[in-house]
């Protein structure tokens, strides 16, 4: 909650303007790049394999995208989600933008799409009674999953 509370606070870097200019894409967790779009895994899963997708412009407003931009967005998200059914075989897809931190965005300053897999059962009672998430692979492994599952679907 911390987290959710002070991200995108003035004076902070954007991670989603930061992490793509880094230079490390297996450091900061950048899956693949596109003209405008870029993904990358979540610091701070809801799932295993949670990813985003965000373009390089800096906005939260989806009408400061131009048409190719928006496109790009929605064509690397289903890639993306492709990617995820590919390699992690769940049985259904989280698919969203949290426009506005009173919509749950926790960086509003640059939007970006959520891809979180979902498998039956995979929500206990861990998150609700002991606000604890439980996710079954850590990061590291996971990014090599997928990455690898990118070569194998190009």
């Amino acid at each position: 909650m911390q987290y959710v509370q002070t991200a995108g606070k003035t004076g902070e870097t954007c991670i989603f303007c930061a992490k793509p200019q880094a230079g490390d894409d297996e450091k900061n967790l950048v899956l693949l790049r596109d003209k405008t779009c870029f993904a990358l895994m979540n610091l701070f899963p809801y799932n295993a394999g949670h990813l985003m997708v965000a373009p390089y412009k800096h906005t939260g407003e989806l009408d400061d995208l131009g048409e190719t931009e928006l496109a790009d967005l929605m064509l690397l998200t289903r890639r993306c989600r492709g990617l995820l059914a590919a390699v992690l075989k769940p049985g259904g897809f989280n698919i969203g933008l949290n426009l506005g931190r009173t919509a749950g965005a926790g960086i509003e300053e640059h939007l970006h799409v959520h891809i979180v897999p979902r498998w039956n059962g995979d929500a206990n009672f861990m998150p609700v009674l002991g606000e604890t998430r439980v996710i079954p692979d850590a990061l590291e492994p996971m990014y090599r999953r997928l990455k690898a599952g990118i070569a194998s679907l190009a």
